[in-house]
């Protein structure tokens, strides 16, 4: 199998998981760490607002010290709440902050933020501005490579260019167009072509600029290829629906002495953090939910999925059961 060979690139977070909605949350994310010690992992999308408002940032900012390295992905477009965001972010230990000027839901955009702040690229340097002058830490951007019909490569590199001037330290560009009138954030995931393209000839414009790719990556073969061009490859869908399929990640693309693991192994070290969540009020579900995608592509992983989910929806799952049902996975290999 061929390798990325390590230290290639002088940028550390060759691989990341991507901030997903509903997904990317301090549970999933302790369960990625348990297949690679190295990725770059995301909080799911905070709006600055919601953050500054809240009496409870707890609920907003609160992470294992097992997840780093970590980036905090932050929406909004008011350079004054950005600040005191950035500040948090810092203070509660984040690694990094991101800003999210990608995504291409209706009520993101509503707020001017998302994916419709690429057509104001003033406004998001001033963005990144405020946050680079409150915070010592990496700040970095999530774009597309356009929105609806200005998506020219012009337009995209005097946006990098702009933005890359107020001080952003990483772009991590998703390939496709934003398409914000006529399709759904689902659809804007599928629909509009990747044209990979378009990002290898923003580096190689950009030479000196930390560039990084984001979309439709399956595979590990496929990030390889694209590490040879390009500084950095965020994987997302594809490592949430399928965890085990990226557990080489550390050997194959950082380097590293480790082997492959199993998914019975993993469920059996996250025992204990179960445990604890349960300890605080928590209920099995939160994690489960995340946890049963590791089991697949084995005779019965239909059934074993089925029930755990539906003892931990009802929340009748205990902790005796998910040994058990887990120790089956071990004595078949898995």
């Amino acid at each position: 199998m061929k390798s990325y060979p390590p230290n290639s690139i002088n940028n550390l977070h060759k691989i990341s998981v991507a901030p997903m909605m509903d997904c990317t949350d301090k549970h999933f994310r302790m369960i990625i760490r348990q297949i690679s010690s190295k990725a770059l992992l995301y909080t799911e999308m905070i709006v600055a607002q919601s953050l500054i408002y809240t009496e409870r940032k707890e609920q907003f900012l609160d992470f294992n010290s097992e997840e780093h390295p970590l980036s905090i992905q932050f929406g909004g477009d008011n350079p004054k709440m950005l600040e005191e965001a950035a500040k948090m972010a810092q203070d509660w230990g984040y690694d990094e902050i991101n800003f999210n000027v990608g995504c291409p839901s209706p009520r993101v955009c509503s707020g001017n933020f998302g994916a419709s702040l690429m057509k104001e690229p003033t406004k998001v340097a001033k963005c990144i501005e405020s946050l680079k002058n409150n915070c010592t830490i990496p700040v970095t951007i999530k774009h597309r490579i356009g929105v609806d019909d200005e998506d020219s490569f012009s337009k995209l590199d005097s946006f990098v260019k702009e933005v890359a001037s107020a001080g952003a330290d990483r772009f991590t560009v998703h390939a496709r167009t934003a398409i914000l009138k006529g399709l759904n954030p689902k659809q804007n995931r599928t629909i509009p072509p990747l044209k990979y393209d378009v990002v290898q000839k923003l580096k190689r414009n950009n030479p000196r600029l930390v560039i990084e790719i984001n979309g439709g990556f399956t595979n590990i073969d496929q990030c390889i290829k694209a590490l040879y061009e390009l500084d950095g490859v965020m994987i997302g869908r594809s490592v949430y629906k399928h965890p085990l399929r990226w557990s080489e990640i550390d050997q194959r693309i950082y380097g590293e002495n480790a082997k492959s693991k199993k998914a019975s192994e993993i469920i059996l070290k996250l025992i204990p953090y179960i445990e604890k969540h349960l300890k605080k009020g928590g209920k099995t579900w939160d994690i489960c939910k995340h946890l049963i995608n590791l089991v697949e592509g084995i005779p019965n992983a239909k059934i074993w999925r089925n029930k755990i989910s539906t003892r931990s929806i009802k929340q009748e799952l205990s902790i005796d059961y998910l040994n058990k049902q887990t120790a089956k996975l071990q004595e078949m290999g898995f």
